[in-house]
C-alpha cells in the first residue's frame, strides 16, 4: 500500500492543502455576503460565477498545461486562486466578486486537471481503483475539515480570508518540490452531447439535475443554516456533517448499485433525497436536523456517481472518455445554474426555499427515470461497471476509474510512471 502510494504522496498532499483553503473560502464568502446584506438572489448569482469559470476553465486548462507544463501551471493557478481569495476581502463589491469568482473557478478546475492527469500517468492500471478511492477521500475529507476553520474568527475580519490564501499557497509546496517526472497530457475526445443524449440520456439528465441540486447546496447552504438559527459554529457543523455523509454513505449505495438495476437505485436514492429534503424543512435547527442532513448528503452526493457508472455501462470502451466530458459538462451547467435558481427561490420563500429546491430537483429525476424505464430497456455494453464514489472535478478524473480505459501519452507510449 505504501509503495503504491509513494509516487503520488506529494500530489495528494498538495490537493489536501489546496482543498482546505478552497472549502474554507467557498463557505466564508457566502457568510460574508450575508453579513454585508446581500440578498439570497445576489449570493446565488455570485456563487454561480464560480461554476461559470469552472466550465470555461475545462477548455483552457489543457492548452495551458501543454504550453508550460504541470508544475508551472499549478504554481500559476494556485497563486491566482490565493490572489482572488485575498481580493475578495480587499474589494467588497458584488461586481468585483462576480469577476473574481469566475477567475477563481477557472483556476481551480485547472488545478484539478493538473493533479488528476498527473495521477493518471503515475499510477499503474491495477492500482487505479485504490488510488482514485484515496484521492476522493482526500477531496471530501479536506472539504469537511475546512468547514471547522470557520470557527477561528468572524467572517467580517481579515483572518479567515488570509488563512484561505495561505492554504491555497501552501498547496504549492508539495507539488513544486516533487522529483516525479512531469507527464505528457493526453488528448481528451470532445464531448458530443447530442450523441450522448441519444445513447445514454439518463446519466446525462441525472448529472445535470444533480449539478442543479448540489450547486445550490455549495452556494446557498451556509445562508440557509445562518437564516435557520445556526451560529458560525453551527454553520460549519451543517456543512461538515452533510459532506461527511456524502463521503461515507456512497460506499453502501455503490455496493447496492453494483448488484441491482442502477435505474432502480437512482429512483430510490433520488426519492429518499427528495423526502429527506422536505423533512429537513419541517425540522428545527438542532441535532435531529443534522442527522437528516447527514443522510441527505450521503444520498445526494451518490447520484452523480451512480450516473457515472450507468454511463460506463452503456458506452463502448472507446466512447467512455468522450462521454465523461459530456457528463461533466451537464453537471457543470447544472452547478452554474443551481445557485442562481436556489437563490431566487430563497429570496421569494425564505430559507425554506432551499430544501424545496432540492426536493424539486430530485423529484424531477425520479419522474424522468421512471418514464425512461417504461419506454426503453437500456443496453449494457460488455461487463457492468463498478460503482466508484466521486465528485465532479475534471475530465482527467475518469481516467482513474478502473472501468474506464487508461489514458496514455499522445505518442501512444507507456505511461510516464513506467519509463
Amino acid at each position: 500500500m505504501r509503495t503504491s502510494l509513494a509516487p503520488v504522496t506529494s500530489l495528494l498532499g498538495g490537493v489536501a492543502l489546496l482543498l482546505l483553503g478552497h472549502g474554507l473560502l467557498n463557505t466564508l464568502l457566502t457568510l460574508r455576503g450575508v453579513a454585508e446584506g446581500y440578498s439570497t438572489g445576489l449570493i446565488g448569482l455570485l456563487m454561480s460565477g464560480y461554476f461559470l469559470g469552472y466550465l470555461g476553465g475545462t477548455s483552457l486548462a489543457p492548452r495551458l498545461i501543454r504550453r508550460v507544463g504541470h508544475i508551472r501551471t499549478f504554481a500559476c493557478c494556485a497563486a491566482l486562486g490565493a490572489i482572488a481569495a485575498l481580493l475578495h476581502v480587499l474589494l467588497v463589491n458584488p461586481l468585483v466578486w462576480l469577476l473574481l469568482r469566475i477567475i477563481y473557478g477557472a483556476a481551480l478546475v485547472t488545478l484539478y486537471m493538473v493533479v488528476e492527469s498527473w495521477l493518471n500517468a503515475q499510477v499503474a492500471a491495477r492500482q487505479r481503483g485504490q488510488t482514485f478511492a484515496i484521492y476522493m477521500l482526500v477531496n471530501l475529507g479536506s472539504l469537511a475539515v475546512a468547514q471547522q476553520l470557520l470557527q477561528l474568527d468572524d467572517p467580517l475580519q481579515f483572518t479567515l480570508f488570509a488563512l484561505a490564501g495561505i492554504l491555497l499557497c501552501s498547496g504549492l509546496m508539495p507539488i513544486t518540490l516533487t522529483r516525479q517526472a512531469q507527464p505528457a497530457l493526453p488528448e481528451t475526445p470532445p464531448a458530443n452531447i447530442r450523441a450522448l443524449l441519444r445513447i445514454a440520456p439518463l446519466p446525462l439528465i441525472a448529472a445535470g439535475l444533480s449539478g442543479l441540486a448540489l450547486g445550490g447546496f455549495w452556494g446557498l447552504a451556509p445562508v440557509y443554516a445562518s437564516q435557520s438559527g445556526y451560529d458560525a459554529a453551527g454553520v460549519s457543523q451543517v456543512m461538515s456533517i452533510t459532506i461527511l455523509g456524502g463521503a461515507l454513505l456512497q460506499w453502501p449505495i455503490g455496493l447496492l448499485s453494483d448488484t441491482c438495476d442502477r435505474r432502480l437505485i437512482l429512483v430510490l436514492v433520488s426519492l429518499l433525497a427528495a423526502i429527506l429534503a422536505l423533512a429537513i424543512d419541517f425540522q428545527p435547527a438542532g441535532p435531529q436536523q443534522l442527522v437528516l442532513l447527514f443522510l441527505w448528503g450521503g444520498l445526494s452526493f451518490s447520484v452523480y456517481s451512480v450516473a457515472a457508472a450507468q454511463l460506463i455501462d452503456q458506452l463502448q470502451p472507446d466512447e467512455i472518455l468522450s462521454g465523461s466530458s459530456g457528463l461533466l459538462l451537464a453537471n457543470g451547467l447544472g452547478s452554474a445554474i443551481g445557485p442562481l435558481l436556489a437563490g431566487l427561490i430563497m429570496f421569494l420563500l425564505g430559507p425554506v426555499g432551499l430544501p424545496l429546491f432540492f426536493a424539486a430537483m430530485f423529484g424531477t429525476l425520479v419522474f424522468f427515470t421512471l418514464q425512461r424505464s417504461r419506454r426503453v430497456v437500456d443496453l449494457i455494453s460488455g461487463e457492468p461497471a463498478h460503482f466508484t464514489p466521486m465528485l465532479r472535478t475534471s475530465p482527467a478524473a475518469f481516467g482513474l476509474i478502473p472501468d474506464a480505459p487508461p489514458t496514455q501519452p499522445p505518442d501512444g507510449g507507456p505511461p510516464e510512471s513506467a519509463i
